[in-house]
């Protein structure tokens, strides 16, 4: 179950909850009992191994700018 991060506007305390992606546009209710609250934009970070993305021909832009790199 995905888990995401809210802020109180009363209170500003940062929270989490887990609960399913269809109830996460719902309203949570902060740890002290605020309803005023607004969910925070998550990052993903995602791990791999290798090293960087190869690069497609044509350089910076991939050639189709014509800019000669």
């Amino acid at each position: 179950m995905p888990r995401y991060e809210y802020r109180c506007r009363a209170c500003t305390r940062t929270f989490e909850l887990d609960r399913p992606m269809s109830a996460s546009a719902d309203p949570a209710v902060c740890p002290q009992g605020h309803t005023d609250t607004v969910k925070l934009l998550s990052t993903v970070a995602l791990g791999g191994v290798g090293g960087p993305a190869p690069a497609a021909g044509g350089g910076c832009c991939g050639g189709a700018c014509g800019c000669g790199h």
